[in-house]
């Protein structure tokens, strides 16, 4: 779990930190998008906020000793995860999303999201009460 945790920390970190101090530079890098709208810039900032707020969550729990806590850090992120990678599929399929970087982010979501998923699904077999 903790290696989870280190990971999803510094890729989130990068990405929530771009998010928030540049996001107009982080969204042409990201989506291959402008943010015409100042609202665009407030909700991009918003999200790249959550973003690293999730990342030092991440970070934070990779040296719990009660795995129960860890179990419900990499849950909220198993959730994230696949949430991120169907919102960017919506983008990619249904607004045209074109960004070299689009297709790589789902599999990375859908990747990190499986192994939250997979050590979700062993905590709770080897603490059924915990999980």
């Amino acid at each position: 779990m903790k290696l989870l945790l280190m990971i999803t920390a510094v890729v989130e970190g990068m990405v929530g930190f771009a998010l928030f101090v540049l996001p107009g530079l982080a969204t042409s890098a990201f989506l291959n998008i402008t943010l015409d709208a100042p609202i665009a810039a407030f909700f991009a900032r918003l999200a790249g906020g959550a973003i690293l707020s999730l990342a030092i969550c991440c970070w934070k729990a990779r040296d719990f000793d009660n795995e129960g806590a860890s179990v419900a850090i990499v849950t909220a992120m198993f959730f994230y995860n696949f949430a991120a990678a169907a919102v960017l599929v919506y983008g990619g399929m249904r607004l045209g999303l074109q960004s070299p970087l689009i297709w790589p982010a789902i599999v990375l979501h859908a990747g990190l999201g499986i192994w939250c998923a997979t050590l979700v699904w062993f905590a709770m077999r080897r603490h059924p009460r915990q999980a």
